[in-house]
């Protein structure tokens, strides 16, 4: 695919925007962006007259007189005022910074007030993902307040949010659900699949919020919204071009976009290429480990090398076999089909090059390396979905959406380990086709219904092969024979197909109070089929599994003022087992992962309470929450007896992979409890300068065997210091982790407590080595953006000013070190 990445971006078309400024047009933008601003309406004080500016904020004054006074209105601007005879070219309108009348999209599937949410939810709009300029979306959730991102390899970025990770935090795109019937429990890569550069927005619903979603919605929701096309009267066409470079790991990215608008049909289009060098580490040690993280040796095999030893690294801190290539595509095609409906076609297809497994090529077995290779093949997804959207003003509907889709994700795993010809693979083949009907009707002036019915159906195929090398001269020219390799999941097919119904009210109960109540029953169902049982063997081989249930929230916003909001919500969520769950298997750390076929669905319920306090020029906030989880039937990977008609494994153990190796499996426990909170502060101190700051706090233990969770973050947050003005944008960042000892890692090896330091207290006595936790880690950062013109953009960054050694959370790679960005954006 890379090889022909010159020819690829030879086709790319820059597309010139051939507006014309005839007449008495004029330009709506934000004060300071200097962004063009959309449906601003435009009105005398007696309404006689009226525009609306159109996507590029361009609208025509000519109906208007010369002594007319105009209004311009915006929901999230303040109103302004001006004679016509007195404007220039450009009008600019301040941002009201009222995040209770910010209007949010995914608590209901539909715009809805945040005054009228109970949930607590972030918002990362277009603006902020320009500013921000990440890597990859994981990069984007990581720079979320209350979210951490764990990382396992170069490729990586598995968010983490309320002490809930992996297939227990949903990921969603364009209504969508990502989450299918493999993303398994330990640490994801999945959401690197997203390009940031085709977002519009990405809303982060905290808490389960399975009525809306369903099963997996147990931490919170990610929501990732794509840039759609908006029909013009006028033929607009828009291009840019964006490029980045990132020196940490010589990262270069190139996008390209291009937007068509007419009045009955709009496309948009996105094309990026990715180049990820090996990331170097910081330097500074301030934990004092002096040896921690180093890489001081590295395998340099490949699928057409052949080396028998590993090599000396030159660099220690630099992390070889963290490299990797990404390729994206972006097309949107939005037609309208009537004054009231309209069709959007969605395509999406995200490929990644071969990923290394870092972690796990730096896997020692006694003083050597353990793998020789071991990577990912190249992970794919493909999504179509047409999207229907429609306001027929029915009594029992007034507006709705049917989206249907079909998703297609490969992925494959390939190791060698050292001292072996023999390479295995497991491939992974995923067919998933949905079905979502989301509807909502205005009952009253202030009582709404959302309503709706998905359907989806995972078709799983899972293989596994290996091939013995035919190596001359350390290169490998063949395969000289094949060996039996226990595949991943069932090896017959399995199929995962859940379907459900909802309904959510929503009341304003009076100016104050508003209440929000629903419920969503669920039902799954699960078939699979074992057929080679080489390594473990099992009590039946075909296996079909019935899951059903009743999820339900009841929330309550009350508002005594314009400036305060309290807000409460009780809630239940649940995840019913998935096929990698119940059908998995695979060895990490010594330990082999075994299916389990009597799992049961877990159930959390929630309770959380909040206060939203502003000041009186609504820029300065103040916002507290709080809440308890409690799981029940929780599942976790413990020790566990593989049996057979024959034999019972008293000693827990199996010969795998011609090893003798420990079992566990993931089982269900009875209960456990998730307590947390967090402190967000926004203030406005001075003009053009702003605030921010995040606290985040979370504990989480089992009540039957008294062991802590995994997942469960160390206390974190971070403060930015931010000044804008019309063309000029700097920030300075604060980032921090507090330490969390050994003792407070999960026994379940799913916090990877082997990547936190490791220690001999003697210094001399072999085996008397321990881990003993992560250590604390902070971090400085700087930006400064600065807008030229309509048409160009610079931003610069640095990352890590400090150059700190530390690593994220249960990660097995190194965080980068000192790191240089400039980004440069044309728009034509």
């Amino acid at each position: 695919m890379y090889s022909t990445k010159k020819s690829i971006i030879s086709l790319a078309v820059c597309f010139v925007i051939s507006l014309s400024t005839f007449g008495q047009k004029i330009s709506i933008k934000d004060n300071l962006t200097n962004e063009a601003i959309a449906n601003v309406a435009v009105y005398t004080s007696s309404k006689t007259k009226n525009q609306i500016s159109n996507k590029n904020g361009v609208v025509d004054l000519s109906e208007f007189t010369a002594e007319d006074i105009l209004i311009f209105s915006h929901i999230s601007y303040e109103n302004f005022k001006i004679k016509k005879n007195k404007i220039d070219n450009v009008i600019y309108l301040t941002n009201k910074s009222d995040e209770l009348s910010e209007i949010t999209l995914s608590v209901s599937k539909t715009s809805v007030k945040r005054n009228r949410v109970a949930e607590k939810i972030a918002v990362i709009t277009k603006k902020d993902i320009e500013l921000l300029a990440p890597q990859t979306s994981a990069d984007l959730l990581a720079a979320t307040p209350g979210i951490r991102v764990q990382k396992s390899q170069g490729g990586g970025g598995s968010p983490v949010i309320r002490g809930f990770e992996a297939n227990r935090v949903l990921l969603v795109m364009d209504n969508v659900r990502m989450n299918n019937a493999i993303y398994r429990s330990g640490h994801l890569q999945n959401a690197i699949t997203v390009n940031p550069f085709a977002l519009e927005r990405t809303e982060v619903v905290f808490g389960p919020s399975s009525v809306i979603y369903g099963s997996d919605a147990l931490g919170g929701v990610v929501h990732f919204y794509s840039k759609t096309p908006k029909f013009n009267n006028e033929k607009i066409i828009n291009g840019n071009s964006s490029s980045r470079f990132s020196s940490a790991n010589n990262e270069i990215t190139q996008n390209f976009g291009a937007e068509i608008s007419l009045k009955k049909w709009a496309s948009f289009t996105s094309f990026s290429i990715s180049d990820f060098g090996d990331l170097r580490m910081g330097k500074n040690r301030q934990h004092g480990y002096d040896n921690w993280g180093l890489v001081t040796t590295y395998s340099d095999n490949d699928e057409n090398s052949y080396n028998n030893n590993p090599i000396i690294n030159q660099k220690p801190h630099v992390q070889k076999n963290t490299g990797y290539q990404q390729l994206d595509l972006l097309q949107k095609l939005n037609v309208k089909t009537s004054e009231s409906s309209n069709l959007i076609f969605n395509f999406q297809f995200s490929e990644s090059s071969n990923i290394p497994r870092f972690d796990k090529l730096t896997e020692l077995k006694g003083e050597t390396l353990k793998f020789a290779e071991w990577f990912y093949g190249p992970q794919k997804r493909l999504l179509f979905s047409p999207q229907y959207q429609f306001e027929p003003n029915f009594k029992w509907l007034n507006s709705g959406q049917i989206t249907l889709a079909y998703q297609n994700v490969k992925e494959s795993r390939v190791k060698r380990k050292y001292n072996s010809f023999e390479r295995t693979y497991q491939k992974e083949n995923v067919d998933v086709f949905s079905i979502n009907t989301d509807f909502k009707v205005r009952l009253t002036k202030n009582r709404d219904l959302y309503y709706g019915l998905e359907f989806t159906h995972n078709d799983v195929n899972s293989i596994a092969y290996g091939k013995i090398l035919n190596v001359q001269s350390n290169n490998i020219i063949g395969f000289s024979g094949s060996t039996v390799v226990q595949s991943r999941y069932p090896d017959g097919g399995s199929t995962y197909t859940t379907s459900a119904a909802y309904a959510n009210y929503r009341q304003d109960i009076n100016t104050k109070m508003t209440l929000n109540t629903g419920g969503r029953f669920t039902y799954t169902k699960l078939k699979a089929n074992f057929i080679d049982q080489t390594y473990i063997s099992l009590p039946v081989s075909k296996i079909e599994l019935d899951n059903s249930s009743f999820t339900a929230n009841l929330g309550l916003t009350y508002k005594p003022s314009d400036l305060t909001r309290f807000n409460a919500v009780i809630s239940s969520g649940f995840r019913s087992p998935n096929i990698d769950d119940i059908g998995k298997v695979r060895e990490k750390n010594g330990l082999l992962t075994v299916p389990n076929i009597n799992l049961k669905p877990e159930f959390a319920y929630n309770g959380e309470i909040g206060f939203t306090q502003q000041l009186k020029n609504k820029q300065n906030i103040i916002e507290l929450n709080g809440f308890y989880t409690l799981l029940n039937n929780y599942i976790s990977r413990t020790n566990y007896i593989v049996e057979n008609d024959t034999t019972t494994f008293n000693e827990n153990t199996v010969i795998y992979d011609g090893e003798e190796t420990p079992t566990i499996a993931n089982t269900n426990g009875k209960t456990a409890y998730i307590i947390g909170g967090s402190l967000d502060l926004r203030f406005n101190p001075l003009k053009n300068f702003y605030t921010l700051s995040n606290i985040t706090f979370t504990k989480g233990e089992t009540n039957d065997t008294n062991v802590n969770l995994p997942s469960i973050l160390p206390f974190f947050g971070s403060v930015d210091l931010e000044y804008r003005n019309k063309k000029f944008i700097s920030g300075f960042n604060w980032t921090y982790s507090s330490k969390k000892d050994a003792s407070d890692f999960s026994p379940g090896g799913e916090d990877n407590l082997t990547q936190t330091p490791l220690i001999d207290p003697d210094d001399s006595v072999e085996g008397d080595e321990f881990y003993i936790g992560l250590p604390s880690w902070q971090t400085f950062n700087a930006s400064a953006s600065y807008q030229f013109n309509n048409s160009f953009r610079l931003q610069l960054a640095i990352d890590n000013i400090l150059d700190t050694h530390y690593k994220e959370f249960a990660s097995g790679i190194s965080a980068p070190g000192r790191n240089f960005r400039a980004s440069v954006d044309i728009i034509f």
